[in-house]
């Protein structure tokens, strides 16, 4: 049986508690390099939620998800799908940024994750859009290449989970955006929403 939906305040105080939990975190070696904990941030009462891998140096900085240059146009492509930022929640797989901006690995993924499934639990969204091969990997228990599993609705927690390709990958792969422009158009189908005749 699906969850009782909980109320906008429920959720804001469980995610509030959430990140009192996690405090200063030095549950993995990633907490010796990191100035800040990435959260997370959006509406608590998302219908769409987007995942990536882990904060970058902007986000480390800022103590916010996707403020630097994937971040803009991560921005892009939640307008694109007639939306606002302030509509959408967004969180990371890990919360502290990895040395480099190296892919997070496999222990600090199973040290970090179980505070995203929370954050998906409390917000209970109904499309999740993972943003990259790390955040699909994780949420849809599978070790397959993004490639393959891009634009494969799966299910997590009752929400639909679509992957697709990291803004940071898109910013260095430009054939790439018509294949993600198809994924995105996929969430918004599921979220019933109509997309624009092209994105801009």
């Amino acid at each position: 049986t699906p969850p009782s939906r909980l109320t906008r305040d429920q959720k804001v105080r469980q995610l509030t508690a959430l990140r009192e939990e996690i405090g200063d975190c030095t549950r993995c070696k990633l907490c010796q390099g990191r100035k800040t904990i990435v959260f997370g941030e959006g509406n608590p009462d998302a219908d769409l939620m987007f995942v990536g891998e882990g904060p970058g140096a902007d986000e480390d900085a800022s103590g916010r998800p996707f403020v630097g240059r994937a971040g803009q146009l991560l921005d892009r492509m939640i307008v694109a799908m007639t939306l606002r930022r302030e509509d959408v929640y967004i969180a990371n797989v890990v919360k502290c940024r990895p040395p480099g901006n190296r892919t997070p690995e496999s222990d600090e993924v199973a040290t970090c994750g179980p505070f995203l499934i929370r954050q998906i639990e409390i917000i209970q969204p109904k499309v999740i859009v993972c943003l990259g091969a790390p955040a699909a990997q994780f949420l849809l228990g599978s070790k397959k290449p993004i490639g393959v599993l891009r634009g494969v609705a799966g299910r997590y927690h009752g929400a639909h989970v679509v992957a697709t390709y990291h803004p940071a990958y898109l910013m260095r792969n430009e054939k790439a955006k018509p294949d993600v422009w198809a994924d995105l158009k996929k969430a918004m189908a599921l979220l019933g929403l109509t997309p624009p005749p092209k994105p801009k």
